[in-house]
């Protein structure tokens, strides 16, 4: 192995609630500085030949491109008596179309091509909004995977922009109001420095009349003196403005209501306080249904009387299913639950009667539903681990399904593999459930190269939904593995907090049990056992990688949450305080400091092969992360002479991940399994890959 690239330290040094805290790489946050690009350039000359070397990357490269570039049709949604639906038939990126029927999306007209966007595919289209007479489409677009966008107005009917240009929105998408001419959004001041990483101030919610300066657009909702509160305007309703104020990324939220021909100042707030969830969905009969978790951690669909204030169960907590959300139909209510982490669609009526079950399918996730109050049609779309998507249909009277049916996808059938759940007991003698996925062939009597792809944060649940880069591995032989970790939203709101704050170690110790059992039970090795994950899942794998360096064969942080004493001064990273604690909190750092991946490097300790990535561009969790984790690391691992590799690679046109071209999509995934099968041991038959 060549000697890392010289990376520069200092002498910097915090004292954190009287621990001395040295950030010797402190100066890789100046994510525009010129030793900050030279470090880029020198960690990307030094990874690229080690990786252009790895058997297997060229076919992987064809698989993932091949996947990626497979036909893809978006769940349909109605507007103005026309359905729209955004498509991909193996472009960068997706496409807006619209047709008079669900059954013509086939030979549908295109509204809106984001790929004509650029000549790189860098520049996407990260939220559209069409307006309810469906003549208008409110979309934000985005450059080079920033978070930051620009909201554009166009004209459904000829296709031309008109001159509305609204520029430094983030997060909420446009929600149109009754008149159709007008829509809410979210904008902060343009940045001051460095727009990629400094921490973001205020937000306020504003409103613009299509066809006004946007310097003009009038404030809804602020709070200047709480910066770190967001406000969300939705459902939308014909009679009622509804307001959902947070202030985290996965906390809970307030409600607000006002008559749409009620003053501003005419807002009054329906419930006080962020400690539950209650997530408006609409408003019938002058009731405002939501859905919450208070006193029912399986969530379940209540009611406020908007004029008495009275306050009413609909639909009651299920037994052991989750309510994940709920929507309005014409003459009744269309509920969404997790069963065992896998999802089921059920009808009921106005008054919470439950009825029919939707066929949707068994081990599926969904992954777009569209109903609306007005129709008994129902758009609903589908994956799993292996079906890369398929379109429901779905006619409704009230609480009795009338008719199903899918629409055919255009591409390739899916492969062959077989999806079953084990079950394991973690450090608390709790119950941790994972899916396991055998590739065709496989009968599970011998140790196999194993990815686990896992999460664990934020609420946010791991189904079996299809991603390309999972889909590749299996093909190729290898066993995929998706664990159910606390912290996550599998299982309900007590699920997820049982893996936030000072109880994070939890959801790290949840993992190791499924590691272990899955080395226990013969479905592995430690010498066969990758780990991947993004994000929050990057953090979980740098805990991993340096709290159990050896139970991996291989591990690859992406875009990760690596430094965990500083991750709460860029950009939007004080809004997972409510999942992670705040470091300036004392209590909050040093349940932090015990398990921040940056400062559990330590020295004399060799760590197993390790692809970092990241996007230069990333103004999410910025690369800085990244930079300081892998050049701590690789000076450690230089220190035990250690043959493993510790490579960083960063895509100097990306940012967190959406949006991201599928050319430059399919390097990064083959980059990352390639890795993963020769450090692991999976032999890459090209031939095989179909």
């Amino acid at each position: 192995m060549r000697a890392y690239p010289e990376a520069r330290r200092d002498e910097t040094v915090d004292e954190l609630h009287g621990v001395r805290i040295a950030d010797p790489y402190r100066w890789l946050e100046d994510a525009d500085s010129e030793e900050t690009a030279a470090f880029v350039a020198a960690q990307n000359a030094f990874a690229e030949p080690v990786l252009a070397a790895l058997p297997g990357r060229d076919a992987f490269r064809a698989r993932v491109t091949a996947l990626l570039t497979a036909p893809t049709r978006g769940c349909p949604f109605e507007r103005g008596g026309r359905v729209f639906a955004w498509r991909n038939d193996g472009q960068n990126q997706d496409v807006l179309t619209v047709a008079d029927s669900v059954d013509e999306l086939e030979d549908a007209r295109v509204v809106l091509d984001a790929n004509l966007l650029s000549a790189d595919g860098t520049v996407s289209v990260t939220t559209a909004s069409v307006s309810p007479d469906g003549q208008l489409l409110a979309y934000g677009v985005a450059d080079g995977g920033s978070d930051w966008r620009v909201l554009k107005v166009r004209d459904v009917v000829t296709g031309v922009d008109l001159a509305d240009e609204i520029p430094w929105t983030k997060w909420n998408q446009p929600v149109w109001l009754p008149d159709g001419r007008s829509f809410t959004y979210w904008r902060y001041d343009a940045p001051n420095g460095n727009g990629l990483t400094d921490e973001m101030g205020a937000g306020r919610l504003m409103v613009h009349v299509v066809g006004e300066d946007p310097a003009d657009d009038a404030v809804l909702f602020s709070r200047p003196e709480e910066p770190r509160l967001f406000a969300r305007h939705w459902p939308r309703d014909d009679e009622w403005f509804v307001l959902q104020t947070d202030t985290g990324a996965s906390s809970g939220n307030d409600l607000h209501v006002r008559r749409h021909d009620e003053p501003v100042t005419a807002l009054r707030q329906l419930v006080e306080g962020h400690d539950v969830e209650r997530n408006a969905i609409g408003v019938r009969d002058g009731r405002l249904l939501f859905v919450t978790d208070e006193g029912a951690p399986r969530y379940r669909l209540d009611a406020f009387d908007l004029v008495s204030g009275e306050r009413s169960t609909v639909v009651a907590e299920h037994a052991t299913d989750v309510l994940l959300g709920a929507s309005l139909t014409a003459g009744g209510l269309v509920l969404e639950y997790s069963h065992d982490a896998s999802h089921r669609v059920q009808l009921a009526a106005d008054d919470g009667t439950l009825g029919d079950d939707v066929p949707i399918g068994d081990g599926v996730s969904l992954t777009g539903l569209s109903a609306r109050a007005t129709s008994p049609t129902v758009f609903a779309t589908t994956s799993s681990f292996v079906d890369r998507g398929t379109r429901h249909v779905v006619e409704t009277d009230g609480p009795r399904l009338v008719a199903h049916r899918t629409l055919p996808t255009p591409g390739p059938a899916a492969p062959a593999a077989t999806t079953t759940r084990i079950r394991t007991t973690s450090s608390d003698g709790a119950e941790v459930p994972a899916f396991l996925v055998r590739p065709a062939g496989d009968d599970g009597t011998a140790p196999r190269p194993t990815l686990i792809w896992a999460y664990g944060g934020f609420n946010i649940p791991m189904n079996p939904g299809f991603r390309a880069v999972l889909a590749a591995w299996v093909d190729a032989g290898g066993v995929l593995v998706v664990p159910n970790l606390r912290g996550g939203g599998e299982f309900g709101s007590d699920w997820h907090k049982q893996g936030t704050k000072g109880a994070k170690q939890q959801v790290f110790d949840d993992l190791y049990a499924i590691a272990e059992h899955l080395v226990a039970t013969g479905v592995t090795t430690p010498a066969q056992l990758a780990l991947h994950g993004r994000s929050n899942g990057g953090l979980l794998a740098g805990a991993a990688l340096t709290q159990r360096p050896e139970l991996w064969a291989a591990v690859l942080p992406g875009v990760g949450v690596l430094d965990m004493l500083r991750f709460h001064r860029f950009t939007i990273g004080w809004a997972w305080t409510s999942d992670y604690g705040d470091p300036d909190d004392a209590d909050d750092f040093a349940a932090l400091l015990a398990y921040s991946p940056l400062h559990a490097i330590r020295e004399g300790v060799a760590y197993p092969p390790t692809l970092v990535t990241t996007g230069d561009h990333d103004d999410r969790v910025v690369p800085a992360h990244s930079f300081k984790f892998a050049a701590a690391l690789q000076r450690a691992q230089a220190a035990t002479g250690a043959d493993a590799p510790i490579l960083l690679s960063v895509d100097t046109r990306a940012g967190h991940g959406m949006g991201k071209p599928k050319d430059a999509a399919a390097l990064e995934f083959a980059d990352q399994l390639a890795f993963a099968a020769r450090h692991t041991g999976l032999a890459v038959d090209e031939d095989a890959l179909p």
